[in-house]
């Protein structure tokens, strides 16, 4: 005979519980549901948090490496579809090497430093804080003990260039910008370590070195700078974002003010002693991110992206900027390189009542003629103009705004597998974090939804840099422990099965043959929804995938909790008993879980609990629990042994009957 099965040889209940979350009890846990519940409220608008959080656990040893010790300062530079990460540190620079489907890997090349003539002072280590492609090699720029200095890197080797001002500042926290163009290098790094302390954007290397007049700007942090070839040659220009001191000392005015600055390319400098050394064509303009609805204001300039227009079209680059407030909240703006073209083409100067000159202050002049003093001083003395830039769009809003504090920013803009296209912009966080939100081009109302928070290291950290690769669809981070490399279609993180891919509203992932995948990475066309309002209705089944039932047996007069993980953010979830919601947990709650206490069980607590989520019209059962007492408990403990008792039997006997049929 087959022996009954284990665990109901005993008439008694079992003295363990049916698993199950576990009873507690105590003021403790009181406390700690109460403060949990509390803080529910302390994320803003709900839908502008990230729908989902995931933890980026990556490959073994093939999407993060450390650097060994501990990187306080950190640039990164990545070239396009390379698999290749240089990341300047102190005294070195490490090359991170991702060949796909093999382990990553690091080199090591060590750069010292002069610190014998850096005595007495702080930051005598050798900061680099510049990498940029030079022909063959790699040049690489550091403060070198506060003597700023540079070397070449070609094949593994280190060759020294020696001391380059304005390459790289003295110390690593200085704010310092370098863009190159060709030929051409532009600085706002200051030369001298204890002189010319205001400072200032520079041309340092190209026809005639040129600076900006010191009263032009006000204390400015410069973020980003770019060059805009534009229709005629002569007409190129410059542009550099920065904020700036508020110039407006009103109690109630913010202290910083957001600018973009612009100057002709091929500026000479001026006819005069005063103008011949100094930008000719600089104009500043503010740059505007509030929403009036609300009456919140942003503006701390954070971080630029410039998203080049795919037909080349220079008036359509979109300027992605981030910005903050006195709050740390943030928000993102997004303007056109022709209307910032167009508000410094047409705009009087702020403050100048009177007739502008011919040529007007800021217009480029062909044929290498330099700028007449006159238009030179109306500008130096009046370098704003009176129009704002202000975001695109008709109702010239941010795009959407947040409590989240971002830092940098970076855009992808990809084609979904229906066609469609999709701005994907990933943000940073002052948590360590990146959200990956996205923003469709063709969605009415140009739809913006916030996918999910990443973390894309092992060890909690501040994100120092970020590297966008489109054509490896990778983006490269940097800690002061790490390196990672994170895919931009994380689409196995998704669950919740059809219907769960599909609300995730990720237009890298699609659901194929019973998985949500990559739909750069599956074969055959993958189902996306093109309703960004009910994207589960696309879904062959109906229904989603319900909870499987759990029980456990409790006792009369303990407490007892129900913890239901809240995956969605965007989702609100609820405790049912019966027809009774007995708990509710809106969008934006801060805990991760939504929880129902019981205080004191008694027989109208027993029964079946069912947690519910809902999205729009998406419901699912996302838990079931059964409460059962003891007696309850053991009654049906009893009842499964009897039928296993049964079961055991009729296999023993059965190959009886079996035998005996087949003699007869």
């Amino acid at each position: 005979m087959t022996p009954p099965p284990p665990r109901c040889t005993s008439l008694g209940v079992p003295r363990y519980r049916i698993s199950g979350p576990q009873a507690r009890s105590g003021l403790p846990l009181q406390l700690l549901l109460l403060l949990l519940w509390a803080a529910a409220d302390t994320q803003g608008h709900p839908k502008s948090g990230p729908r989902i959080s995931a933890v980026w656990k990556g490959r073994a040893g093939k999407d993060r490496v450390d650097f060994g010790s501990a990187e306080p300062h950190t640039v990164l530079f990545h070239e396009p579809g390379s698999d290749s990460v240089w990341v300047g540190g102190r005294g070195k620079v490490y090359l991170f090497n991702f060949p796909e489907g093999k382990n990553a890997s690091v080199h090591t090349v060590n750069i010292g430093s002069t610190k014998g003539s850096c005595l007495g002072k702080q930051d005598c280590e050798n900061y680099i804080t510049l990498l940029e492609r030079q022909g063959e090699g790699l040049l690489a720029c550091g403060t070198n003990a506060r003597h700023p200095s540079c070397w070449s890197l070609v094949n593994g080797t280190v060759e020294s260039l020696g001391e380059r001002r304005g390459y790289a500042p003295f110390s690593p926290d200085e704010n310092s910008l370098v863009l190159f163009d060709g030929d051409e290098v532009y600085s706002t790094i200051r030369k001298q370590e204890y002189n010319g302390k205001i400072p200032r954007f520079r041309r340092i290397q190209g026809e005639i070195e040129l600076y900006t007049s010191d009263t032009v700007m006000q204390n400015p942090q410069f973020i980003k700078a770019t060059i805009v070839h534009q229709d005629q040659a002569y007409d190129d220009k410059i542009y550099y974002f920065f904020r700036e001191d508020n110039p407006d000392k009103n109690p109630e005015a913010p202290l910083n003010v957001s600018r973009v600055a612009q100057l002709c390319r091929g500026d000479q400098g001026g006819e005069s002693s005063l103008s011949v050394s100094k930008w000719n064509t600089f104009l500043k303009a503010m740059l505007v991110c509030s929403d009036p609805v609300t009456n919140k204001n942003f503006n701390r300039l954070q971080d630029v992206f410039l998203l080049p227009d795919p037909n080349g079209q220079w008036r359509d680059t979109r300027v992605y900027g981030v910005f903050s407030n006195p709050w740390n909240y943030s928000a993102v703006c997004v303007y056109s390189l022709g209307d910032i073209d167009k508000v410094f083409r047409t705009s009087s100067l702020k403050g100048y009542h009177t007739g502008l000159p011919t040529p007007r202050p800021g217009k480029c002049l062909p044929g290498r003629k330099p700028i007449p003093t006159e238009t030179f001083q109306v500008a130096d003395s009046h370098p704003e103009v009176a129009q704002r830039v202000e975001p695109m769009g008709p109702l010239k809003t941010p795009l959407f705004h947040s409590k989240y504090h971002y830092q940098k920013v970076v855009v992808h803009r990809m084609h979904a597998s229906h066609g469609e296209t999709f701005h994907v912009l990933y943000l940073t966080t002052d948590r360590g974090t990146i959200h990956k939100v996205v923003k469709s081009e063709e969605w009415e109302h140009s739809l913006v939804f916030n996918i999910m928070e990443i973390q894309p290291f092992r060890r909690a950290a501040a994100i120092q840099a970020m590297s966008l690769d489109p054509d490896r669809r990778k983006l490269y981070v940097s800690s002061q422990w790490e390196v990672s490399q994170v895919p931009l279609d994380l689409c196995d993180i998704y669950g919740g099965g059809c219907h769960g891919c599909l609300m995730a509203r990720d237009p890298y992932c699609g659901w194929d043959q019973g998985h949500c995948v990559s739909i750069f990475s599956s074969q055959r066309s993958v189902l996306q929804s093109i309703n960004p309002d009910e994207p589960h209705k696309e879904c062959p089944s109906p229904k989603p995938d319900e909870a499987p039932p759990q029980k456990v047996s409790l006792a009369r007069n303990s407490r007892y909790y129900l913890s239901c993980p809240m995956e969605s953010r965007h989702a609100t979830y609820w405790w049912r008993h019966g027809e009774k919601v007995e708990q509710r947990c809106e969008p934006g709650h801060q805990s991760p879980n939504c929880i129902l206490f019981i205080e004191n069980l008694t027989d109208g607590h027993y029964g079946h609990y069912y947690c519910e989520a809902q999205e729009g019209s998406y419901v699912r059962k996302a838990q079931h629990w059964q409460l059962l007492s003891e007696d309850e408990a053991k009654a049906q403990h009893l009842l499964g042994c009897a039928h296993a008792l049964l079961a055991s039997l009729w296999l023993g006997v059965l190959p009886t009957l079996i035998l005996g049929l087949l003699v007869h």
